[in-house]
């Protein structure tokens, strides 16, 4: 059978919209089932899909969903939020500066873009728009920064990058810490301009400020320290040796809980449960997307896809500047319309011989998939970030998409620079 036909079904699929999970089961089996003479079957492809999932790293995803809504029950967003605002004070961008600090640090904590976005915009937007800033600026803001929070480790994104690959995770999460930082400078540097050009009410902001003056720097970095804490158990556990990404995501479970229940109170027992509840079916379709995925790498494998598309790419372009530059502009189509779960399940087998040949690290090359399909999370139609944070303005999604361009065309910086400079992700290794 031929790979094109999988593909034009799997496109159709996703254009009448049949849920992604569905779609690559779908063309998963398709082969087997039109084409007696195709090494894989119906039940080896179900085989695959089941013992692809049947992996101890990838228990650390859900953990990390659990730890990212408790603490997002528990307020932490708010704690870490008012320790930068007020290390900002009332510098020109101080606010939205400390918005993408926040999301740094929540990020560190969640793993998760649309966790991040909603964690931080559902309590940052109100007061940007409150202290004078513009209502679809400020929620552009926090939808793009909230980005960051797939590529500041522990990344839920890296977690399938290193399973698709067999790259160390504990790697990967080292190696995103300066190309999240570079992306978070970007996005300062464009919100530095943005202010400087439209202004701000410097005495709303004043005012503001002074709230938080009048506690003093002590209380309200007592008040955040545990806040602060969470990143720095959670990565110096992976860092230190001490765990594995999957041990140091149910150390942040426990650590959640225990802020939460008796250091902040800002929970009870009693809403433990639901919280649980609520992450299950966070992660249950994303579980049925996974499996999905795994059957449907390991049909391209025998149908010799990455061998095809890696000889068609290197037969048109030769240089490595090109064919990077080709790798990113596949990357950022792709994350327009499909999640970047599925993405990086079915393109890193893909990819992978491709810049092996021309000699890129592939924890490199897993970095530039991450943060070009984390681009994906504020361009539409998927755009999971502009849903979530419309869903906390009410602002339409095409809206915020046009005010979020000039930061994507900073985060693009960004990714260049990631792209041709591979120290940005490897010189901590």
């Amino acid at each position: 059978m031929s790979p094109s036909i999988v593909f034009i079904v799997f496109a159709i699929s996703i254009l009448v919209s049949i849920p992604v999970a569905t779609t690559l089961g779908i063309v998963a089996v398709l082969p087997g089932i039109l084409d007696s003479s195709f090494p894989a079957s119906g039940e080896f492809i179900v085989r695959s899909m089941v013992g692809g999932v049947n992996s101890f790293p990838i228990l650390a995803i859900p953990m990390f969903i659990l730890s990212g809504m408790i603490m997002a029950q528990g307020g932490i967003s708010k704690k870490l939020f008012n320790i930068f605002s007020y290390i900002s004070g009332t510098k020109t961008a101080g606010i939205p500066i400390a918005v993408i600090t926040t999301c740094l640090f929540y990020g560190a904590i969640s793993g998760s873009a649309p966790a991040t976005t909603a964690a931080v915009g559902a309590m940052t937007i109100p007061l940007l728009v409150e202290l004078g800033y513009d209502k679809t600026f400020s929620t552009a803001l926090v939808a793009v920064s909230g980005g960051l929070g797939v590529i500041i480790p522990p990344s839920i994104p890296f977690i399938l990058y290193g399973m698709a690959s067999g790259v160390s995770v504990g790697s990967m999460f080292i190696a995103g810490v300066l190309p999240g930082l570079l992306i978070g400078f970007c996005l300062m540097i464009y919100s530095y301009y943005y202010c400087k050009k439209n202004g701000e009410d410097k005495e709303k902001i004043e005012a503001n400020f002074m709230k938080l003056k009048n506690k003093g720097f002590i209380n309200v970095f007592k008040d955040s320290f545990w806040a602060l804490l969470a990143p720095i158990i959670i990565l110096g556990s992976i860092y230190g040796g001490i765990a594995s990404p999957t041990e140091a995501a149910t150390i942040s479970v426990f650590y959640a809980l225990f802020v939460s229940l008796f250091i902040y109170k800002t929970i009870t027992f009693s809403k433990v449960k639901g919280i649980m509840v609520e992450s299950v079916k966070t992660y249950t379709p994303l579980l049925f997307i996974l499996a999905a995925a795994v059957g449907f790498s390991r049909v391209l494998a025998l149908m010799q896809v990455p061998q095809l598309v890696s000889g068609f790419i290197t037969g048109i372009f030769s240089g490595k500047v090109a064919i990077l530059l080709i790798i990113n502009l596949l990357l950022l189509f792709v994350g327009m319309i499909i999640d970047t779960g599925p993405a990086l399940l079915i393109l890193t087998p893909i990819l992978l011989p491709i810049t092996n040949a021309i000699g890129v690290n592939p924890i490199q090359l897993g970095i530039i998939m991450v943060v070009n399909l984390a681009v994906g999370f504020v361009t539409p139609p998927v755009g999971l970030n502009l849903f979530v944070a419309s869903s906390i303005t009410d602002i339409e999604v095409m809206d915020i998409a046009k005010k979020a361009m000039p930061f994507i065309a900073f985060f693009i910086v960004a990714l260049l620079l990631i792209t041709f400079i591979e120290e940005i992700s490897l010189a901590l290794l």
